[in-house]
């Protein structure tokens, strides 16, 4: 396939993250844009008002020679994983897409601040892939050296690469910060009989209206384990149970 073609195949948001990486990434990398500007500095952002870090931290990482091939394998994860997680779960609502990124940007902001991590390209890359991988349990997905396996164990694959290559708990971070997503979003409603927590601001909805028609919603969340409703019931009953996004 040819490369325009196949850069511009790619879903809006996928396409915009990693553009933003590669260009932000590179131009550091060169030395047209200071590093040490970019990356997450808790002193900075709360001292001197640098309030930019907290956006360029999530697409800046520090490609040398020794961090190159890990940087490569970052941006195959965005075109495999988030390519398929927005067109698959949020092919007709990209605009619950661009909340999950926003979520999870917000809480690995967090998590860069308390474990003093500076480049949050791996914990945000984790958590979407490990949402992918719990709406996709049972999918088989290939590693290196031809091995395969359920996709519900990739993220602890890479987590435990990370810290036994690395001694980085990054990776573990962006895990958790996949997993507050999924549950508010996804388990909270299903295994407890809650109400969504993570419903998408309207104001987004306006900003980036709903697609109709295509197809989508591929990836769905687990079968709901909480008890039936019953009638007649108390208005203090379990709320609605969530459907396809």
């Amino acid at each position: 396939m040819d490369a325009g073609v196949w850069y511009r195949s790619l879903p809006r948001f996928t396409r915009y993250w990693l553009t933003a990486t590669v260009v932000l990434s590179m131009l550091c990398r060169f030395d047209v844009l200071p590093l040490h500007w970019l990356h997450l500095d808790r002193s900075a952002v709360f001292g001197k008002l640098q309030l930019w870090r907290c956006v360029t931290s999530l697409f800046v990482f520090p490609i040398s020679s020794n961090t190159a091939f890990h940087f490569l394998i970052n941006c195959f994860f965005i075109v495999q994983y988030s390519s398929k997680l927005e067109k698959d779960q949020y092919g007709r609502s990209p605009a619950d897409y661009l909340y999950l990124l926003i979520v999870s940007a917000v809480l690995a902001n967090i998590g860069g601040m308390i474990f003093n991590v500076y480049f949050l390209m791996d914990m945000l890359v984790l958590a979407i892939t490990y949402i992918w991988c719990q709406l996709n349990k049972d999918v088989t997905v290939s590693f290196w050296f031809g091995t395969r396996f359920k996709a519900m164990y990739l993220p602890w694959v890479l987590a435990a690469f990370e810290f036994i290559f690395h001694f980085s708990l990054a990776s573990l971070v962006g895990i958790f910060v996949g997993h507050v997503y999924y549950f508010f979003k996804f388990q909270y409603s299903q295994d407890l009989g809650g109400t969504a927590l993570l419903e998408t601001p309207q104001f987004l909805k306006r900003l980036v209206p709903d697609i109709s028609g295509g197809f989508g919603g591929f990836g769905l969340p687990p079968e709901s384990r909480a008890p039936p409703r019953q009638a007649p019931e108390s208005p203090w009953g379990r709320g609605m149970t969530l459907g396809r996004n």
